[in-house]
């Protein structure tokens, strides 16, 4: 029987802790399974993410949580690797890494980061991910060579509860066939990713699996939804409108476009409202549909 998971894209703001923890808690009491958070170190009003996520983590017992992508150009794979593994022990493995090759440039360079072209940052995120996996390893020492990470050497550890898996924030062509060549799984947008993209990077995500002799169905698709759930019957097209249009585009997505997971980020109106409607309504209903 095909699963799916529902979970919440919370924004990291310095100033709005007390919501995030409560909305937090909220998703823990009414049954969702992910908290993803997005990752943009160069934002000032933003906590660091990593930090939010394991003080929201030790708060809970059953939720999951990710970056929402990790900013790759400003976290060290290794000592990434090392944090992920440290609190996925921690919460009895319920950490996953989302990744990302890194955007707005010039922001990561403020902060002394490496300015990389797009084809760069592709090589830096493939050597990254075997950083990543050799530092997850129960090897006592290993040596990855690369040209932007590597490791000389180094001792891995501590090993993580189970496999957190790598899931890569992937919007164009050659991040696509990483995905399907390396990753984990597939972390993209409604807000940039309609339906009609998600088909056709589908294909070169799985073609690139079944290229590298992987199953594509290992590539697990997790997608952000962006919207507004209303309280009336106005219906506004995708991802925009009463109830029954979130329940039947999430159940179309994942029919057709084999979306495991939705993680909620609402865009308009009292988003702990907005919250209450898909954990309340929306889930439990394609849960339901997906089940017949």
């Amino acid at each position: 029987m095909s699963t799916v998971e529902f979970g919440l894209f919370l924004i990291p703001e310095a100033d709005n802790y007390q919501q995030l923890a409560e909305v937090t808690a909220y998703a823990e009491s009414a049954g969702l399974d992910l908290i993803g958070i997005q990752d943009h170190p160069y934002q000032r009003r933003f906590f660091d993410t990593w930090t939010l996520i394991t003080s929201l983590a030790v708060r809970t017992s059953r939720l999951r949580f990710f970056p929402d992508v990790a900013n790759l150009p400003l976290r060290n794979p290794a000592v990434l690797a090392k944090s992920v593994a440290s609190l996925d022990i921690i919460t009895d493995g319920r950490i996953h890494l989302g990744l990302g090759a890194g955007a707005f440039w010039d922001a990561i360079a403020a902060l002394g980061g490496p300015h990389l072209s797009k084809g760069e940052s592709v090589r830096a995120l493939s050597e990254a991910i075997t950083v990543i996996r050799a530092m997850w390893s129960d090897e006592r020492s290993v040596r990855v060579p690369g040209t932007y990470h590597w490791l000389a050497g180094a001792n891995p550890g501590p090993t993580p509860r189970h496999d957190p898996g790598i899931w890569l924030g992937a919007m164009g062509p050659r991040m696509q066939v990483l995905t399907g060549r390396l990753a984990d799984g597939w972390l993209t947008s409604a807000a940039w990713a309609p339906p009609e993209f998600l088909t056709e990077a589908g294909k070169r995500i799985d073609g690139a699996a079944v290229a590298a002799g992987r199953d594509p169905a290992m590539v697990r698709r997790i997608y952000n939804v962006s919207g507004t759930i209303t309280d009336n019957g106005v219906d506004h097209g995708f991802l925009e409108g009463p109830p029954q249009r979130w329940i039947d585009d999430l159940g179309a997505l994942h029919r057709d476009q084999r979306i495991d997971a939705f993680v909620f980020w609402p865009t308009e109106g009292d988003p702990v409202e907005q919250i209450h409607r898909y954990a309340e309504v929306v889930a439990p209903a394609v849960r339901a549909e997906v089940t017949r």
